[in-house]
C-alpha cells in the first residue's frame, strides 16, 4: 500500500473516529444531565489512561517477559541497536517472552518507556533475517506511536458503551417516570454506535499494521522478502500451536499488539496448505500471492486488528 494512502486513509478514519464521537457525544449531552456524562465521561478517560501507563507491566506478566541483556543474545541485540538507529528513534528495552507461539510486539508508557517483546517460538522458528525484518516491523509501530494513537482511538467505544449501559441500567429503576423507557432506547442506540465505531478502530489497526510493515521495508535490507517469508511461516506454524489451549489463553488478551493476530491462524492457515510442498520460504511467499481472498476471507478481516495475509503479503510486494 502507498505510503501516502496509508497516511491519508489513516488520517481520515481518526476524523471519523472523533469526528462522529464528538457529535453524538454532544447529543447524549442534551438528551441527558450534562454532569453525569461528564462525569462519566472523566471517569471512562481516566480509566483508559491508567490502563496506558500500567499496561506494560500487565503485559510482563501474562506473556512472561524478561529483559534480554547484551551478553543473552549479541547478535538480536546488534539487529535491535542497528535498526533503532536507522528508524531516528531511542533503542527501546528488548524483551524475550517465553510462549510457544511465534510472535513479537511492541508496547510500553511513559512510566516504563518502549519495549520490543519477541517471543521464544519466534527465535526458534525464523531465521536471523526473518526475526530481522520482524524488529523493524515492531520499531515501526514506536516510530508511529502507535501504542499512543490506539489507545487514544480505543476509549471512545469504552465511553459510549458505558454512557449507553448507564443509560439503560438508570431507566430500569425509573421506569416510566422522568423518560426512563426514552433513556433506554438512547441507552441500546449508543451501544450499537460503540460497535461500530469498533469496526473503525479495527480498521485503524489494520492500516497501522500496513504502515509497520513499511517501515520495516524502509530500514532493513530486502526487507519486504524477509518480512514477507517471515509472516508466512508465522501463521503457519502458529496456526499447529493453537491447539494448546495454555497458549491460547496467553494469547488473546492483547493480541492487537501482535505482530500477527494468534486468533486468524487458523483460518489463515488455509492459505499456506501447500507449505509442506513448498521447498524454500520465497515458494511459499509466491504460492500466497497467487490466491485471491475469498469473500469469507474478506468479511472475516472487517473483525480483524490485523489484515488478511494474501492482502498483507501482496502489499509488501508492492512497497519493495
Amino acid at each position: 500500500m502507498n505510503i501516502w494512502k496509508l497516511r491519508i486513509s489513516m488520517v481520515g478514519t481518526l476524523a471519523i473516529i472523533f469526528g462522529f464521537s464528538t457529535l453524538v457525544f454532544a447529543i447524549a449531552m442534551s438528551l441527558a444531565g450534562v454532569f453525569d456524562l461528564l462525569t462519566l465521561g472523566i471517569f471512562v478517560v481516566g480509566f483508559n489512561i491508567l490502563q496506558w501507563l500500567i499496561s506494560p507491566y500487565i503485559i510482563g506478566a501474562i506473556y512472561k517477559t524478561k529483559e534480554l541483556k547484551i551478553k543473552d543474545n549479541e547478535k538480536l541485540y546488534e539487529t535491535l541497536e542497528i535498526l533503532s538507529e536507522k528508524s531516528q528513534i531511542k533503542k527501546p528495552k528488548l524483551m524475550l517472552s517465553q510462549i510457544k507461539l511465534p510472535n513479537a510486539f511492541a508496547y510500553g508508557s511513559p512510566l516504563s518507556g518502549n519495549h520490543v517483546a519477541i517471543t521464544s517460538g519466534l527465535l526458534d522458528s525464523l531465521k536471523e533475517e526473518e526475526i530481522e525484518a520482524v524488529i523493524g516491523h515492531e520499531l515501526g509501530h514506536i516510530k508511529h506511536r502507535d501504542v499512543q494513537v490506539m489507545m487514544a482511538a480505543s476509549f471512545l467505544p469504552a465511553l459510549f458503551y458505558y454512557i449507553g449501559f448507564s443509560l439503560m441500567f438508570s431507566s430500569m429503576y425509573r421506569g416510566r417516570r422522568d423518560d426512563g423507557g426514552n433513556n433506554a432506547i438512547i441507552g441500546i442506540a449508543f451501544m450499537v454506535f460503540s460497535w461500530i465505531l469498533n469496526l473503525f478502530i479495527l480498521y485503524l489497526s489494520r492500516l497501522r499494521e500496513y504502515y509497520a510493515d513499511n517501515h520495516s521495508v524502509s530500514v532493513v535490507d530486502d526487507g519486504a522478502n524477509k518480512l514477507s517469508s517471515g509472516l508466512a511461516k508465522i501463521v503457519q506454524i502458529g496456526s499447529r500451536i493453537r491447539a494448546d489451549k495454555k497458549a491460547n489463553n496467553n494469547n488473546s488478551s492483547f493480541r492487537a499488539l501482535f505482530i500477527f493476530d494468534p486468533d486468524r491462524a487458523k483460518t489463515d492457515s488455509i492459505e499456506l496448505i501447500s507449505y509442506n510442498k513448498a521447498r524454500d520460504e520465497q515458494r511459499l511467499v509466491q504460492e500466497i500471492l497467487s490466491r485471491k481472498p475469498t469473500f469469507a476471507e474478506k468479511l472475516a478481516e472487517v473483525f480483524s486488528t490485523h489484515p488478511n495475509i494474501i492482502k498483507r503479503l501482496k502489499a509488501l510486494q508492492r512497497v519493495q
